[in-house]
């Protein structure tokens, strides 16, 4: 991705149904399923992950970055708190 293409959340969705239907990351289809057991509904469930997943995204184009599979995981596990909402 270029660092003047900056996903928007249509595309952030679309990605996380990808990643489901390719079962790439694990962790995704965890995550929804966790979230969904929990009682979220799945499209806010989608929309939660797609919020982790935009932390990523923006850190790749504004440090011109790799995509870090660890911390995108470690944001998925702490859904439905978005924690990284409170950093500087």
């Amino acid at each position: 991705m270029q660092n003047d293409e900056i996903m928007n959340g249509d595309m952030l969705v679309e990605t996380i149904e990808n990643q489901l239907e390719e079962g790439n990351p694990i962790k995704v289809k965890e995550t929804l399923m966790r979230l969904m057991m929990t009682g979220t509904p799945r499209e806010e469930a989608i929309e939660m992950m797609a919020c982790a997943l935009s932390v990523e995204v923006f850190d790749v184009a504004k440090n011109d970055g790799n995509f870090d599979l660890k911390r995108y995981s470690e944001n998925l596990d702490a859904l439905p708190e978005m924690p990284w909402e409170f950093e500087d």
